[in-house]
């Protein structure tokens, strides 16, 4: 399976992710730093190839007739500190910024929050307008898993609406700062760059 097929046929995209911020919403300092831990005696011109490829593909988000963007994401991948003070606050409010558009809703799911052991994997849902032509990617640590039967599709379905429901409440940039009596995903976000 191609991604950027995906995602450039799909008319809606949910994603769960837990140690990391979602590629479609990573900025290329993020992406970079994140290839660097991972393939630390890599090329640099390699490094160059995917942090390109990871931006283009992104573009889908603010191309015409974008998809819907729903991601949820775990406390944990906006609290790692592996990319550095300096890319972390850039991602952060990237995220802030990637909020605003209206077709882009982002979720943070709290370390508090219930965990459900059927979703303790990131996972993609890509939906093209037609849920026959479904298709979910599973990550795993040493493969990844397309899956398009219609059972799989109602599984990951039904646990990311159980995951929305867990979750803050999205990223909303234009709601008031420094209301801190509710607790929403662009609170926890605020008070994370605080902390940087």
């Amino acid at each position: 399976m191609d991604f950027a097929e995906l995602e450039t046929s799909s008319a809606a995209i949910k994603t769960f992710q837990v140690m990391f911020v979602p590629g479609m919403l990573q900025t290329a300092a993020y992406t970079r730093a994140l290839f660097a831990a991972g393939e630390p005696n890599a090329e640099p011109a390699l490094f160059d190839r995917y942090v390109q490829f990871r931006q283009r593909r992104k573009q889908v988000l603010t191309g015409d007739s974008p998809p819907q963007f729903h991601a949820v994401i775990h406390e944990t991948a906006i609290r790692m500190s592996f990319v550095g003070v300096d890319v972390l606050r850039e991602q952060l409010e990237h995220l802030i910024e990637m909020a605003l558009m209206p077709h882009v809703h982002i979720q943070i799911m709290p370390l508090a929050a219930p965990v459900f052991p059927a979703v303790d994997k990131p996972f993609v849902i890509y939906d093209p307008g037609l849920s026959e032509l479904s298709t979910v990617h599973v990550e795993h640590p040493v493969s990844t898993a397309f899956l398009s039967e219609q059972s799989y599709l109602a599984q990951y379905a039904d646990a990311f609406d159980r995951l929305t429901s867990s979750a803050l409440a999205p990223l909303d940039p234009k709601s008031e700062p420094g209301v801190f009596a509710k607790r929403d995903s662009i609170g926890l976000i605020q008070h994370l760059l605080y902390l940087l």
